[in-house]
């Protein structure tokens, strides 16, 4: 698609990912905003845009990767920026929106982190927001401005058609998940199953439950939005070779992969773990088993028609 006053598009990018705002702009043949970012000694960030954004149609990308408090505070300084510069319109583009899960009280005396985080954006000054596969539907609500949420899930679909894999079966990891996995199913023409699992306490052990489906003999696909520790993606993995599976694939959009997540992936029965993009995987993360698929085109479509006032909606129908 032609960009639309291709001059009036500018794209800025954070300390977060770098690389993705690169190939973002290379999809749309333009260069990487001039900006400086960086911390001085008393740990305070500083940022200044060095071009004129003066009622240009600025996109300033940036995920809530580890550090995440830092990437975040980071992003907010970045708007503060271009809102104090006279941008035309001002664009938030968090590929990975970080406390998604705090999405609700379910405890007593807990934030709702995930409602802070949009409004503190929301203050900052972003006009919208473009994000991938937030954890909760609901955090759109959170905002009063536009939200574009898009989906990875014909890129990780596509890849694992062309697997063209026998016997297959999508597994949801919990039932929260278990609408965007039937999608999966769908679109790979297989049927679903879902595990049933009871979170014991907030330090992520998972007891799970149950295998709800059939899926003795068949190659097992677990599909989830992220996958941190992977405390949760190795009892699934039990629980399915305990039910009989012969193999098991997994992806999701998120790779946080912190703590010892890594090491869980490299040692467990996962024949191959797929993940997008979204967040950074240094190389010496990229252990034989993960294969990681590019955003870059779909943000890059997304932003062109945000730009040329087309259909955000369209990308997927």
């Amino acid at each position: 698609m032609l960009l639309r006053q291709q001059d009036e598009l500018k794209v800025f990018t954070g300390t977060a990912h770098r690389g993705l705002a690169e190939d973002i702009c290379n999809y749309l043949h333009i260069p990487v905003g001039q900006s400086n970012v960086f911390k001085f000694s008393n740990d305070n960030t500083f940022v200044q845009i060095e071009e004129n954004v003066r009622q240009r149609d600025v996109f300033l990308m940036q995920p809530f990767a580890y550090p995440v408090n830092d990437h975040i505070m980071e992003l907010l300084i970045m708007i503060d920026a271009a809102k104090r510069a006279s941008a035309g319109r001002i664009t938030a583009i968090i590929p990975y929106y970080a406390y998604g899960r705090t999405d609700k009280k379910d405890q007593p005396r807990v934030p709702i982190t995930g409602r802070l985080i949009a409004d503190l954006l929301s203050v900052a000054g972003a006009d919208r927001v473009l994000t991938i596969d937030l954890h909760a539907g609901q955090i759109q609500g959170f905002f009063n401005n536009p939200v574009d949420e898009l989906t990875a899930l014909p890129i990780l679909a596509n890849y694992f058609r062309n697997k063209a894999l026998e016997n297959l079966v999508v597994v949801a990891v919990d039932i929260g998940i278990s609408k965007r996995a039937r999608d999966m199913a769908i679109r790979l023409g297989v049927p679903l199953a879902i595990i049933e699992k009871r979170r014991v306490s907030n330090e992520e052990q998972v007891e799970t439950l149950n295998v709800i489906g059939d899926v003795a003999g068949k190659i097992a696909l677990t599909f989830d939005d992220e996958i941190d520790t992977a405390g949760s993606l190795m009892a699934c993995v039990e629980a399915l070779k305990g039910a009989g599976v012969t193999d098991v694939y997994s992806c999701a959009t998120h790779p946080v992969l912190s703590g010892p997540g890594i090491q869980r992936i490299e040692q467990s029965e996962i024949v191959e773990l797929v993940v997008t993009d979204t967040l950074p995987l240094p190389e010496e993360k990229r252990n034989g088993k993960i294969t990681v698929l590019s955003v870059a085109p779909l943000l890059g479509e997304a932003i062109s028609r945000i730009h040329g006032g087309s259909s955000v909606g369209a990308l997927f129908t």
